[in-house]
């Protein structure tokens, strides 16, 4: 029984995460139930594919902070990994990432979401239970934006969980631990970089926050993930993450620079055996605003319930509006174009080029003729002798 086993019959069984531990059998999370099947992994088992996963230099590291994240391509999966100590030893978990490269029509996501990517700068809230997608509706949204337009993309994650190819954008992926000591210290280095975009895989702690306000806040688009199941409790949870004597001022720096906020979390529909998420998205109306500079978030669920007619989405209106949906992206089914660097066109236009025309022969049956341009043929202008000195004296 080797990792890359376990890994291969989890996948296909579409399974979105696998556990390990010493002495238990392998347990599976397929379309968000738990299953628990075979034989007792052995405790040597288990701390050999953490070694071997970890490497000598990481596994001291483990050793001395009994946890370890990390991303892998294993058996052509991307997995983000946690290996951890427990009461019976060394354990694994394991999140099975998506094969395909995700974008919200990939993810079945609605299309008013590509609106938010279209902003220049402010603050863009990602939310859920933990194993709602946000991760993936975070990366589909950076997809939107290398897809369609120029811009130099930093992301800055523990651990990096999707790899981006660059097509239109400049993209600078950075692994807090490996590549930055923390958030704090890439958020510091990430204004210095010139960027357009920034994504935050997660706000944990108070400084993380103000730190994303403030890029928010200076001209930047800034993409970042919180732990909540409603968008109200999202930003109330920013908010009182702070001192209360500050509160009010991040309350307004919140309101000045929020783009919008989605919340999601995933439901199987068996009529297409994959789980689709469910969204609830809040746009920052005036009224919207003003409940947030008071702090009065409790008001923002009524906001969100007339606010259809500014593209606000409560759960029970996008639940109808997936009901009545009729095309779906769904993976394996869907054939997909290579993922290769000559599959986009050049990030950039090409050089203005100047070319020779050779002169057309005139027909001396039909000068007139000959003289006329035709129709997508260049426009020549002949050389003058004696150049613009003769010109400018004929003028006098």
């Amino acid at each position: 029984m080797d990792l890359e086993s376990l890994i291969s019959a989890a996948s296909a069984a579409g399974a979105s995460d696998l556990h390990l531990e010493s002495r238990l059998p392998a347990a599976t999370r397929v379309r968000g139930a738990l299953r628990i099947a075979g034989e007792p992994v052995p405790a040597p088992d288990i701390a050999q594919m953490a070694r071997s996963l970890l490497g000598e230099d990481q596994w001291a590291v483990f050793l001395e902070r009994r946890s370890f994240d990390l991303s892998k391509t294993i058996q052509g999966v991307r997995c983000r990994i946690n290996v951890l100590q427990t009461s019976r030893g060394i354990g694994l978990a394991i999140r099975l990432l998506s094969a395909f490269q995700a974008t919200v029509d990939k993810l079945n996501l609605h299309p008013d979401l590509k609106k938010l990517t279209k902003h220049t700068n402010g603050l863009i809230l990602v939310c859920g239970p933990t194993g709602s997608g946000k991760s993936s509706t975070l990366a589909a949204l950076i997809q939107e934006i290398n897809l369609a337009e120029a811009r130099h993309i930093i992301t800055i994650e523990s651990p990096i969980e999707y790899s981006f190819q660059p097509r239109r954008s400049y993209i600078r992926q950075r692994e807090v631990g490996r590549d930055t000591p923390g958030f704090e210290q890439a958020l510091l280095d990430a204004l210095r970089e010139d960027p357009d975009v920034l994504m935050i895989g997660e706000m944990r702690e108070p400084e993380t926050m103000r730190l994303t306000l403030n890029a928010a806040e200076t001209g930047h688009l800034v993409l970042a993930t919180v732990h909540s199941s409603t968008c109200a409790e999202a930003l109330q949870r920013i908010v009182s993450s702070f001192p209360a004597e500050i509160q009010g001022g991040i309350s307004a720096q919140l309101a000045d620079c929020l783009v919008g906020v989605v919340s999601q979390r995933l439901r199987f529909r068996p009529e297409l055996n994959i789980r689709v998420p469910e969204c609830e998205i809040l746009l920052p109306t005036h009224a919207v605003k003003n409940f947030i500079r008071t702090r009065e978030f409790f008001k923002i669920v009524s906001a969100l319930e007339t606010g259809a007619d500014h593209d606000m989405w409560t759960f029970q209106r996008y639940t109808r509006w997936l009901d009545a949906r009729t095309q779906w992206f769904i993976p394996g089914q869907n054939a997909e174009p290579p993922d290769t660097e000559a599959a986009e066109p050049p990030a950039y236009p090409a050089p203005l080029l100047v070319h020779s025309v050779a002169k057309p022969r005139r027909s001396a049956a039909s000068p007139k003729a000959a003289e006329a341009p035709q129709p997508g043929q260049p426009l020549e202008i002949e050389a003058v002798e004696g150049g613009l000195e003769d010109i400018l004296k004929k003028l006098k």
